[in-house]
């Protein structure tokens, strides 16, 4: 569908491996999801990865200095299906199922998030450009355009990292005001057909970026492509 797509830190495929099927199709942007690292030597290699791999910006995530108390995954023990890892952390199946999920993140992310600090060493390291991915308020807009950032995308995570977050729709207008032009403003959360990517043009942003729609998509698809092949067969 030539639709531009972010890879995830926690991707289960690589960076390179997910870039070359979307260039096979169409020409597709890339943009690569970071976290901030205790490890930069970490932090950096996947940054080359990326920018080896063709992605054309980096999204660090601005709002886990620690990970949000997400009781259903406690309550039901959250891992991924067994025999999937996670290359760009360079973890194993067998890595993954030694610790639970929060474990597993704290033990490489950074809780000392700063802009002065992120932003200076990713210009030190990389041409990408640089967003600023889980900003809801006008401040965070006026500290990204201090600190010379490409761009914004309004995010709450999904509603994942904190209890009563406000909606991106709402928390938009007031950034894109802020923003006034002198910096990009993209959206997520809560997009779920045509009317609600209206609304966010309308309201300020630039483009809108859909996550769990698609995954419902592909989790529909596949039981319904498996019985057709079992009674094709």
């Amino acid at each position: 569908m030539n639709v531009n797509m972010g890879v995830s830190s926690f991707s289960n495929h690589s960076v390179e491996d997910v870039v070359a099927a979307g260039m096979a199709i169409g020409p597709v942007h890339h943009v690569m999801q970071l976290y901030s690292m205790k490890d930069r030597k970490t932090e950096e290699g996947i940054i080359r990865r990326a920018e080896a791999a063709g992605c054309k910006a980096i999204f660090l995530t601005a709002d886990s200095p620690v990970l949000g108390v997400r009781y259903n995954e406690w309550r039901n023990g959250f891992q991924p299906s067994p025999g999937l890892g996670y290359p760009m952390l360079n973890r194993s199946p067998e890595d993954i199922a030694q610790q639970s999920h929060d474990d597993g993140f704290n033990s490489f992310n950074s809780d000392s998030h700063s802009w002065a600090k992120e932003i200076s060493w990713l210009r030190s390291v990389t041409n990408m450009e640089i967003w600023i991915k889980g900003v809801l308020t006008p401040e965070d807009v006026e500290l990204a355009v201090e600190y010379k950032c490409d761009g914004v995308v309004i995010s709450n995570h999904g509603g994942r990292q904190l209890d009563e977050t406000p909606a991106t729709i709402d928390a938009l207008p007031p950034c894109a005001q802020a923003a006034r032009g002198r910096i990009r403003i993209h959206v997520d959360g809560g997009i779920r057909s045509g009317v609600d990517i209206f609304k966010a043009l309308a309201l300020g942003a630039e483009c809108c970026w859909v996550g769990r729609p698609a995954l419902w998509g592909l989790a529909v698809c596949l039981p319904f492509s498996c019985l057709s092949s079992c009674e094709h067969n």
